[in-house]
């Protein structure tokens, strides 16, 4: 029996995106693993993401099919990724989430393996307060929340700077975008798929 994994995030700008990919890659490498990445309703309007400089960015990723919030249950476990909004998850994460809430009258997610992944502008943007503020969604539907251990060696990478904590794997984007994923950072968010998924092979084996 495989173990379904859906990896669902927000981008502008392809950043968040790329941290998918590599959360994606990780599961995968699990054998007996199914991998699907979903993006959530972008609910912007062309004009404004052109005004934004991100509608030729959101390109490489239009191929990306959209989330249907019913369909979560379908997953043996959960990852949600957004850029930083203010400390908390972008207006779309969000929305998204709001839409879930049949899921949660019926506990349908209850006892799943559940990840969450950010992208900041900035070194101190708030990437951990939008990891635990996006975690406080898990845990009200019941997932089992899957951080990144230490067992990720790539967290105690000091070289330079980096995204990604305890609570889940991130990247540093800069202000302007400019900053694509750095190998450690992917490496940290291809760590965070690998475990998500080893975990929730084990929860759906009970």
């Amino acid at each position: 029996m495989s173990t379904k994994i859906k990896v669902i995030f927000h981008s502008l700008y392809g950043h968040t995106y790329k941290l998918a990919e590599a959360i994606a890659e990780g599961a995968r490498s699990v054998p007996g693993t199914e991998v699907e990445i979903l993006q959530v309703p972008e609910t912007l309007s062309d004009s404004v993401l052109e005004k934004m400089g991100a509608l030729e960015a959101r390109k490489t990723f239009a191929h990306v099919p959209v989330a249907d919030p019913k369909a979560l249950a379908d997953a043996d476990g959960l990852l949600f990724g957004s850029g930083t909004r203010y400390g908390s998850a972008s207006a779309q994460l969000q929305a998204f989430f709001d839409a879930t809430g049949g899921l949660w009258v019926k506990g349908a997610l209850v006892g799943k393996a559940g990840g969450v992944f950010v992208s900041t502008g900035t070194q101190h943007g708030g990437q951990e307060t939008t990891l635990v503020s996006m975690q406080t969604f898990l845990f009200h539907q019941g997932l089992v929340v899957v951080g990144v251990p230490y067992a990720a060696q790539e967290l105690t990478h000091m070289d330079d700077i980096t995204g990604g904590s305890p609570y889940g794997s991130g990247t540093v984007a800069g202000t302007q975008g400019e900053r694509q994923p750095t190998a450690n950072e992917l490496a940290i968010a291809r760590f965070q798929g690998k475990h998500t998924a080893q975990i929730a092979a084990k929860l759906a084996a009970k």
